[in-house]
């Protein structure tokens, strides 16, 4: 419940009407290329372009641990990176499929599933995901400002 007043608060607190009803197709087609290059930039553990991506005040929430900020989220992707990079782990798929967005002005809210694959050397390791997203507009840019998911049994 907490999550879901977090998430009311960001939408609340950004001006809804910066987004355009004349280019909803134009707003629209920016959001997907962000998500895009997000999920690639998490995939492949380049942090530098996942920071230039998320809101100062960023929260992420998975189904099995609190909500925690941006610095605390990046201190886990530094891990993670360096495991990416020596070769400890490799993401074989991070997908978004059944994407849905709901635009409110220049907040958006993308919920979806993703399904992950990864090999470490324990073996392969296949998950799936419902997840939610909040992404904001700031100045021509969409940044993600929070994330919940919860595995899929």
């Amino acid at each position: 419940m907490r999550f879901f007043r977090i998430l009311l608060t960001i939408a609340l607190a950004f001006n809804l009407s910066n987004c355009s009803d004349k280019e909803p197709e134009t707003t629209k087609e920016k959001l997907l290329q962000a998500i895009d290059m997000f999920n690639k930039a998490f995939q492949d553990g380049d942090n530098a372009v996942l920071e230039s991506m998320v809101t100062e005040n960023y929260v992420h929430t998975n189904g099995n641990s609190k909500p925690i900020g941006k610095e605390d989220w990046f201190n886990y992707l530094n891990e993670r990176e360096d495991d990416i990079k020596s070769g400890n782990l490799q993401v074989m798929e991070y997908e978004l499929s059944e994407r849905r967005i709901e635009f409110y002005g220049n907040v958006a809210i993308v919920t979806g599933k993703i399904s992950v694959s990864n090999k470490k050397k324990e073996g392969i390791q296949k998950n799936e995901y419902r997840i939610t997203n909040i992404w904001v507009n700031e100045k021509e840019n969409w940044k993600r400002a929070g994330f919940h998911d919860g595995k899929i049994k």
